[in-house]
């Protein structure tokens, strides 16, 4: 994640707090010290710094943390807390009329920062909810942005409106809501053109669509790997235009974070959404408290719970327990598992997110695509293979392991896998049911 090298430098310079029976003052003035470098290091913007350091030290060299018998956790309390109040302490919304009234919603960014991909994946995200959204494709410049906006739009199960490129993009926003009050719609996504930087027919053309459009929101995509030019744009934007929210792209990329950080002390706008990845489901809502504790090395049980319960069927969990209690499960089971879990999103994005995991998984490369070769060798069985591992023989393994394109002994660790999987929930479903108690055992292999 972007804020791994933070996150390890704030994690070792409370290892050295926690080891300290009682702090000094001096204690706490070197501890902030190398806190400020490692910010300033992570691309946060310096006033933006100063001022949270000073917070933090205000509140640190206080009597209570003093006299406190863990004051290095005291500390570590304390930036925690000063870090979501930095990110806005609260989550916040976009702001949606009644479903019965027609919400517009202006997507503006430079060019680069995915703002088209994104617009796309707030349909989405606004069509789970029950609404109605339409797409609209007021990017008339770029080569193939309408085309894009179309392509994403019918992976989302979602129409776009567009009039092509001859046409002024306020003339197409307001065909479009007619469009949409004409036809059901409940909220319009524009799409509007980008530059490669800010210039004046960028900021007239926005300030016409919003005096001819009513505009209910106004939402500014940014790009993480920008650093601090991501909060001089939103600085500038807001100035020019008025931004009501911002939306922080590529936060999963290698890049020092800092404009999440920033952005809400800068401009006052808060952060709504950040882009986690490519994929059309790859945006999260923006919640400063699970960030700070992402990037204090806490971890974010909650996002990962929603992940889980967004894209596991609760049916197949049920039954898949069901079956793992008796041991009845085989290489369909597990094929269906891989899926469940690849569906929630990267490997290493996931792991991440358990407490203390970003630290001991620093130096450890995950690969996403850990799991292809397991599926091509299950993709090679035949149903009745998969249905019932115990007949595979040496000359079946051999023509798995060739359809597969892999060594024999691939699969037979896998078949040892499932083997050694089905005895362990032998033995634990008879230790919980002599003691009559109920254990949930979701995923096998050790997923």
């Amino acid at each position: 994640m972007a804020f791994d090298s933070l996150s390890e430098k704030l994690q070792n310079v409370f290892k050295n707090l926690r080891g300290k029976g009682r702090l000094t003052e001096a204690d706490v003035k070197v501890a902030l010290k190398e806190v400020k470098m490692a910010l300033l290091e992570a691309d946060v913007n310096f006033k933006v710094v100063k001022n949270f350091i000073k917070s933090v030290q205000e509140r640190a060299v206080g009597q209570d943390v003093m006299t406190s018998l863990t004051p290095g956790q005291m500390v570590i309390k304390i930036v925690n807390e000063e870090m979501v109040k930095l990110m806005g302490d609260e989550t916040t919304e976009l702001v949606l009329k009644p479903a019965s009234e027609l919400t517009v919603i202006m997507m503006c960014g430079l060019q680069g920062a995915g703002k088209t991909t994104t617009t796309a994946k707030i349909a989405g995200k606004l069509k789970q909810k029950g609404r109605k959204p339409l797409l609209v494709a007021c990017d008339v410049y770029r080569p193939a942005a309408i085309k894009q906006l179309q392509i994403n739009g019918e992976k989302q199960g979602v129409e776009v409106f567009s009039m092509g490129d001859g046409h002024k993009p306020v003339n197409i926003a307001k065909a479009a809501i007619e469009h949409a009050h004409k036809n059901g719609f409940n909220v319009v996504i524009l799409d509007t053109a980008g530059r490669l930087h800010i210039d004046e027919d960028m900021m007239t053309e926005l300030i016409e669509i919003k005096e001819n459009v009513d505009v209910t929101q106004t939402v500014l995509v940014v790009d993480a790997m920008t650093g601090q030019d991501a909060v001089n744009v939103a600085e500038t934007f807001n100035g020019k235009i008025g931004v009501d929210g911002v939306i922080i792209t590529k936060l999963d990329g290698d890049t020092r974070g800092g404009a999440a950080l920033s952005i809400r002390a800068v401009t006052g706008r808060p952060i709504l959404y950040v882009g986690m990845g490519e994929k059309l489901s790859d945006l999260e809502q923006f919640y400063p408290d699970r960030m700070a504790s992402r990037i204090l090395g806490m971890g974010d049980v909650l996002t990962l719970i929603e992940k889980a319960q967004e894209t596991i069927d609760e049916d197949k969990a049920r039954e898949m327990e069901k079956k793992m209690r008796k041991a009845e499960f085989d290489f369909n089971d597990f094929l269906e598992q891989i899926q469940q879990v690849k569906k929630m999103g990267g490997i290493g994005d996931l792991l991440g997110m358990l407490p203390g995991a970003s630290a001991q998984l620093k130096d450890v490369e995950i690969n996403d695509d850990i799991f292809d070769g397991t599926v091509a060798i299950i993709n090679s069985m035949t149903k009745k293979e998969r249905s019932q591992p115990d007949i595979l023989n040496p000359s079946r393994k051999k023509r798995i392991a060739k359809g597969a394109g892999v060594d024999i002994s691939e699969v037979n660790k896998l078949v040892k896998q499932y083997e050694q999987s089905k005895k362990m929930m032998k033995q634990m479903s008879g230790m919980m049911s002599g003691k009559g108690k109920r254990g949930k055992f979701k995923l096998p292999f050790g997923l």
